[in-house]
């Protein structure tokens, strides 16, 4: 399940998501190179060194421009919309483009795509992956179907995920591909689908697609990573508090609590200058903080019935100006790091019980804030919109332990963040096991 903005005063309890995580990635281990078998060849100082901060396994690969060769729409489907008002079905013409296969290095358990598209008129694109599992290939699984707008703002489908598509290898949770428990992929194949009404001259484009491919450890604590190249800076991000929209639009999940994604994605894109403008949020009343209405509204997840779809919220971002936005996972604050020292904040998913994460003054099962820097000592200076849950946005900047933030991310929910920055922004370098 995406995550959320779910206060927990009560006993916690992980999100299906954080379970997911853990459950998923420690029955995949079994049998990775280096996780075991090294306490007879090395020293025991060295083995406990190993146990303390196991392999995390995370690679990405994306395509963009003259690497996505779509062919014609030569091909048509029928579809009815499950959240619309009629249950006629509309024809499309279809368009597709195939990736290469991609075989990360290790067994994976997790797969969570992102794509950035234009979806002109009523036109649409949908995302699907099929993988091999002990030599066989798998069937496809659907892993998301997204326009831009909704019909009732003049787009062709309500944007959704797609419930049951699980069997005995792997199912789809909202937006993440994940294997069951002894099943692992060893390689990847996406398929992106085009699709307009037919006679429709409107056509969508994707001019940057990828997957994130992950194995993590079992691990319920992770060692603080040394502060590094991004000590002493902050970036201007602006602060919004999700409280402030407690109640707005019941239709799109009813603000406050649920809104985190929105109200962190809707952050960083105004950062970038690149939010939307008086015109387009006209709409919206109440008129405070509007960009964070209008980006639920366009990153909402009909079938989840939320706006914590992550490749959604990047997907909405790279609709405005000239950004893009993937999701993926990192590592640890030291990789969080480079992304400030280069001038990229980052959008963070974490959960904690109350007390765990000491400047919060609340618990959540799956919450997003920005990273927007560091201090000079490596602490995280984080825009949490639901900071002490008051409905103020001088409330939402917090200096956050470096420790306490490191482990209620990267244990959590595997370090999963979204990357949203102007097209053709230089990133920093990644490690050799490129996760971005």
């Amino acid at each position: 399940m995406p995550s959320r903005s779910v206060r927990s005063d009560s006993p916690f309890q992980p999100s299906r998501r954080a379970l997911l995580t853990s459950t998923a990635a420690g029955a995949a281990l079994t049998g990775i190179a280096g996780i075991s078998g090294i306490a007879g060849a090395a020293s025991a100082r060295a083995a406990e060194a190993k146990k303390a901060s196991p392999t995390r396994h995370i690679a990405f690969t994306s395509w963009s421009g003259a690497d996505l060769g779509f062919g014609a729409f030569d091909r048509t489907v029928d579809y009815v919309d499950p959240h619309g008002t009629s249950s006629t079905p509309v024809t499309y013409e279809l368009a597709s483009w195939t990736s290469p296969v991609v075989s990360p290095g290790f067994g994976l358990t997790e797969l969570v795509p992102s794509w950035n598209a234009v979806t002109p008129g009523r036109s649409w694109v949908e995302l699907r992956v099929r993988g091999t599992s002990a030599g066989t290939m798998t069937k496809d699984y659907v892993l998301g179907r997204w326009a831009a707008k909704d019909p009732a703002d003049g787009g062709g489908i309500h944007r959704t995920s797609l419930a049951g598509q699980g069997d005995t290898v792997a199912t789809v949770y909202t937006d993440t591909l994940a294997t069951r428990t002894g099943f692992t992929l060893t390689d990847w194949q996406l398929e992106v689908r085009l699709l307009r009404p037919v006679g429709s001259a409107d056509a969508p484009t994707v001019d940057f697609v990828g997957a994130m491919a992950s194995a993590l450890p079992d691990t319920k604590k992770v060692p603080v990573s040394a502060a590094g190249p991004g000590r002493g800076i902050e970036l201007a991000v602006p602060t919004y508090s999700q409280e402030v929209h407690i109640g707005h639009y019941p239709q799109w999940d009813n603000g406050g609590e649920a809104w985190c994604s929105p109200t962190s994605t809707a952050m960083v894109v105004d950062f970038w200058g690149a939010g939307p403008t008086a015109d387009e949020t006209a709409w919206v009343a109440p008129s405070v903080d509007a960009q964070v209405d209008f980006t639920a509204r366009n990153v909402f997840d009909y079938t989840y019935d939320g706006a914590g779809n992550w490749p959604f919220n990047t997907a909405y971002a790279a609709t405005r100006g000239n950004l893009r936005g993937f999701v993926t996972r990192l590592r640890s604050l030291a990789e969080a790091e480079a992304f400030i020292a280069a001038g990229v904040p980052l959008v963070v998913s974490v959960s904690f019980k109350k007390g765990e994460l000491t400047e919060a003054g609340y618990g959540t099962n799956g919450h997003l804030m920005v990273i927007r820097g560091f201090t000079d000592t490596g602490d995280v200076i984080a825009n949490d919109p639901a900071s002490h849950l008051l409905a103020d946005n001088a409330q939402v900047r917090v200096v956050y332990d470096r420790a306490q933030f490191e482990n209620v991310w990267v244990p959590h929910s595997g370090g999963i963040v979204y990357v949203i920055a102007p097209a053709g922004r230089a990133l920093p370098t990644p490690p050799a096991q490129a996760n971005w």
